[in-house]
């Protein structure tokens, strides 16, 4: 069984707004987004928080890292904003947790019509199934290791940190 966490973030099409400090929710949900594949695996889905990643503390990192260490579940899909996604890996990647976690997210809002969503959503639920315990950003086609990788902001694009 997979356990989904979700924290909001594009992916989720949670849109914050500088310029009005507030946040706008879509009509999307992860959920939506599992069952138009119509997969076939067992997972259950759990929101943990709904923010902008930038607003995400060590405290809201504890909180996943008591969600995982509850669970009996083995595999953790945690959908997370791009914005500090690496900083989350490396937080739970330090923690020796025995058990597969991969964060994904998207560059572009989860209800848009060109979002990248759907794709690294696949992608990270594919390589999950796959992949040996450890903490992992799965992001753009691509699959990196908690302690290396990080965000090119120029990109938009997750890289290695000796790329």
């Amino acid at each position: 069984m997979i356990h989904i966490l979700t924290t909001g973030g594009t992916i989720e099409g949670l849109d914050y707004e500088k310029q009005e400090n507030k946040q706008k929710q879509s009509n999307i949900t992860i959920r939506e987004l599992i069952e138009s594949a119509n997969v076939s695996f067992p997972y259950i889905i759990e929101k943990a928080f709904a923010k902008d990643s930038r607003s995400i503390t060590d405290e809201d990192r504890n909180f996943l890292l008591k969600k995982i260490k509850a669970s009996k579940a083995e595999k953790f899909l945690i959908t997370h904003g791009t914005f500090t996604m690496e900083d989350t890996a490396f937080y739970l990647g330090n923690k020796d947790l025995e058990k597969t976690i991969v964060l994904v997210g998207s560059f572009i809002m989860g209800d848009s019509k060109n979002t990248d969503a759907p794709f690294n959503l696949g992608f990270a639920v594919s390589a999950l199934q796959f992949l040996k315990p450890d903490v992992y950003i799965a992001m753009n086609g691509r699959i990196f290791r908690w302690n290396n990788v990080t965000k090119n902001i120029t990109t938009n694009k997750f890289i290695s940190k000796n790329e």
